[in-house]
Formats: C-alpha cells, structure tokens, sequence
C-alpha cells in the first residue's frame, strides 16, 4: 500500500466567497483534465501548462506508482486506465467523506498561523520546571495576544536550554536566599552569570509531602517516612524538587536509602499526587495545587521561590515586555494568589541575580577605574 503524505500552502489571503479550498494534490488535476478533455494537450490547456511539463508529470508519477495512469496509444485520443480512473474515483470518495474534517483541519490552521500574521501577538518560548501557575499563566496570557510554549523540564535542564539559545525564558526555584555550599548552589551556580542573566520575579510557592485524605500514616517530616517505611514517589534527577528534597535530607541526616521508593520516579507534581491517590504511594514531595485537585491532603515543609530567568539582552524584546507587565497586573496576581500555596512575588520585577542567590562574592578595585560586579 502506498503512503499518503499531507500537505497545506499559504497564502496572503482567501476569498470569503469561495468555496472551501480541500487538500489537493497536482496528481489528481492532472488527471481530472486528461479524462475532461480526452488529450494531453486539452489538458495543458486547461491547466495552463505545456504539453511538455504535462506529459512529463504524468509519466514520472507512472514510474513512482509503478503503474499505467493513461492509455498512450498512438493516433487515439489520450484516455485514463483502469488504475488512473479508479484514483480519480478513490479521490473523490475521500474528498466526500472527509470534507467536513478537512475543513475544521483548515480553520485550526488558520487560527493557528493567525498569531503569526498579528503584529500585536507574541510568542514566547519558556522551558520551566513543572508549575500549575504556568499553566494558569499560559490561559491568562493567551487572552492578552501572549502566547506562552512551554516545555517542562527538570529546572537544570530549563537553564540549560537558556543557555543553549532554545528557549527565550527558564524557570527554576530555589529555597529564599539559599546558603552558600547548598545542592541548590552546587547545581545552579556553574548556569548562571550575573550581569549576563537576569530573574524576573514571578511567586513564591509551598512544598510539602503530598499524602492521602485524612493523613492516616500521620506524617509531617522526612524523618517520618523513614521512621514509619511509608512508601515514598520521588521526582527524576535534575528537577528542582528533586535538588529541594535531597538538601532537606542532608540537613534532617537522612541519607537517601533511608525513604522506601526514593528510586521510584514520576515527571510532574500532578503524577506523584496521581500515584498517592492510586495508592501506589504514601507520599511524595510535591506542590499544594497538585495535592488538592486530587482530593489528598498536604503537610507544607517548606516556601521556595519560583524564578524566571533570561539573558540581559532578552529584556526589551517585545515578548518579554509583554510578559513582564502582565505578571505586574493585578489581574494576574490576583489569579495567582488564589492557587492553593501560591503567593505573587515581586511579579514582573527584573531582580539582582546576585542578591537572589548570594553565591557570588565581588570585590570592589579601588582607583580611577574601579568596577564591581
């Protein structure tokens, strides 16, 4: 069976009056206008082709279908074959049944490429450790003619993509003014550069274990898991919570070994709530939202910042302008403090990276040139 590829054109604009344009392909008019007009040339006519370039098409989709599309006898007037007559019938029996489907195709096209046609629209590309402020960000946003493309990741690779130039903005999230020697510096530090990157303020959230209604193992501390065997659901190295859960263990003494199921990985704060509530697990590190949509309850450990971060030459461009005064609204903060363990952060603010995370020590040169970093 022969694969069939889709494709679409563009164009500056349609006419409101036509009929709706289905997918076309060129094989199909060509051999519509052979079987109208009964002649290669007719055709050309009709097409507003050359003989040549006609006849030469229909004799190179012979060879890439490996069979005969037209009746090439000599003196007689072109006719299609069997095979040509029954593609013809094919198309339009597709064409038929699917046009209902290939129209609403085409209108989610037009939608989609609209924003790129509206000047007034931007799009910003964003890799972020998983946060459901995002996604409620991302909806406020696309209201606003901001449209937010987000790929969570772990928070280390979201800075890395930064760096990399494959994304515009990275959002991570650290414990408030984390102390010099933390995971968290160890894990950040070699990523960012002051004066090249700047943080935009965006929230401060809750972490906490994510636990089943009514807390029944009664936890509320690391030690706790490890005390009573309770069945633990990480997250993947490289993730901010990741880093935050292996920092508290370090500070309580615990060594990992010590929490059952500190192998057991899932991808987002909505899985480990889902792997509670399957009962797969009794509890997990995880974000408040996530704990309540499911119904499950949430001992709070500990509030952490939530960072954007962009290079410096980033700032003025019109999409991180955009987003800039929209996090400073008081729409968006008001929407934001009603997420369960949300709270607005300074939003919108360009921030001194150096203050945020004081893991850079700068000394001031005395003298007529005298700098500091």
């Amino acid at each position: 069976m022969h694969k069939v590829d889709l494709s679409y054109a563009l164009a500056a604009s349609r006419d409101s009056g036509s009929a709706s344009t289905l997918i076309r392909n060129p094989l199909m008019d060509l051999l519509q206008a052979v079987h109208a007009s009964g002649s290669i040339s007719g055709a050309a006519k009709a097409l507003d082709l050359s003989y040549r370039h006609v006849w030469g098409e229909l004799k190179r989709w012979e060879q890439t279908l490996e069979r005969p599309l037209v009746v090439w006898d000599k003196g007689q007037p072109a006719r299609l074959s069997e095979f040509g007559s029954k593609l013809l019938w094919a198309e339009r029996q597709a064409q038929a049944r699917l046009a209902p489907q290939i129209e609403a195709l085409r209108a989610d096209l037009e939608r989609a490429f609209a924003v790129a046609f509206d000047d007034r629209a931007h799009v910003l590309t964003l890799y972020a450790s998983h946060d459901e402020a995002l996604v409620a960000l991302r909806e406020q946003a696309a209201g606003a003619g901001l449209h937010l493309d987000i790929r969570f990741c772990g928070s280390v690779d979201a800075i890395q993509a930064l760096n990399q130039g494959r994304c515009i903005l990275a959002g991570f999230h650290t414990p408030p003014q984390p102390q010099p020697g933390s995971l968290a510096e160890r894990s950040y530090k070699p990523l960012l550069q002051p004066g090249r990157h700047k943080i935009i303020g965006f929230a401060r959230r809750t972490q906490g274990l994510i636990v089943a209604r009514g807390n029944p193992l009664g936890l509320a501390s690391l030690a706790d898991l490890a005390r009573r065997g309770a069945r633990f659901v990480n997250r993947p190295l490289g993730t901010g919570t990741r880093l935050l859960l292996d920092e508290l263990l370090a500070q309580a003494g615990l060594s990992p070994d010590k929490l059952r199921g500190y192998a057991h990985c899932e991808p987002s704060h909505a899985a480990v709530a889902q792997a509670v509530a399957a009962g797969q697990a009794d509890a997990g590190l995880g974000i408040e939202t996530a704990a309540r949509s499911r119904g499950l309850d949430f001992v709070p450990l500990l509030q952490e910042d939530y960072h954007l971060v962009c290079l410096r030459s980033a700032l003025d461009q019109p999409p991180v302008a955009a987003l800039r005064r929209l996090l400073a609204g008081t729409d968006w903060q008001r929407q934001l403090a009603a997420l369960p363990g949300y709270a607005p952060a300074r939003c919108g603010e360009v921030l001194s990276l150096s203050r945020l995370l004081p893991w850079w020590a700068f000394k001031r040169v005395k003298g007529p040139h005298a700098q500091t970093g």
